[in-house]
């Protein structure tokens, strides 16, 4: 009878030991990832300085001051929303024409063309230079030999746009490496 009784207390004296190191060895591993350098998030917004971020900030009319604020603050609100391929809603995400419809219907009441290439043909003044961009203006790229992205200006050289894929809404400088190649116009829907 007795070696029954001495293996039974052998093995729960043995299974609280083993949970005590399962756990003190979760406990050391959870701290040792806690002190080890994190994981770099992708930024929403590029880090670096525009060159137009010194220029003084101008909005399209006086008229429609008010509503190139509501935009402005609308599209920066948006940043970080999830992209979707025909989405144009917050909850559902966005592309980038979508972003720029929903911005304009909600927060000036202007209802935009569904895509990029349309809004790009709308009847509004066209912004060759960077430098002439209003806050609000329609921004439009040329990727591939066709106006394929559109994204709203919000002064100091940056603008809030959908760029792609498993991306988010973010904010970027407009003159940058990639989005200054490929810049095409503006369009001042506001005036």
């Amino acid at each position: 009878m007795s070696p029954q009784p001495v293996a039974q207390c052998t093995l729960s004296l043995s299974l609280p030991r083993v949970a005590r190191g399962a756990l003190l060895f979760s406990a050391i591993a959870l701290l040792a990832a806690c002190a080890s350098s994190p994981q770099r998030r992708q930024p929403t917004y590029k880090t670096s300085h525009s060159a137009l971020a010194d220029l003084p900030p101008r909005a399209p009319s006086a008229a429609s001051a008010g509503e190139a604020n509501d935009i402005l603050f609308r599209a920066i609100g948006l940043v970080g929303t999830p992209y979707r391929w025909g989405g144009n809603t917050p909850a559902g995400g966005f592309d980038c024409s979508g972003l720029i419809d929903y911005i304009y219907r909600t927060a000036a009441g202007i209802r935009l063309p569904r895509t990029s290439h349309d809004m790009a043909a709308m009847d509004a003044r066209k912004v060759r230079k960077m430098t002439q961009l209003a806050s609000g203006d329609l921004v439009f790229f040329d990727i591939g030999g066709a106006i394929s992205h559109v994204g709203v200006y919000v002064g100091k050289g940056r603008f809030v746009h959908a760029p792609n894929s498993g991306g988010t809404v973010r904010l970027d400088d407009i003159d940058g490496p990639y989005w200054g190649d490929h810049f095409a116009y503006g369009r001042r829907v506001l005036d």
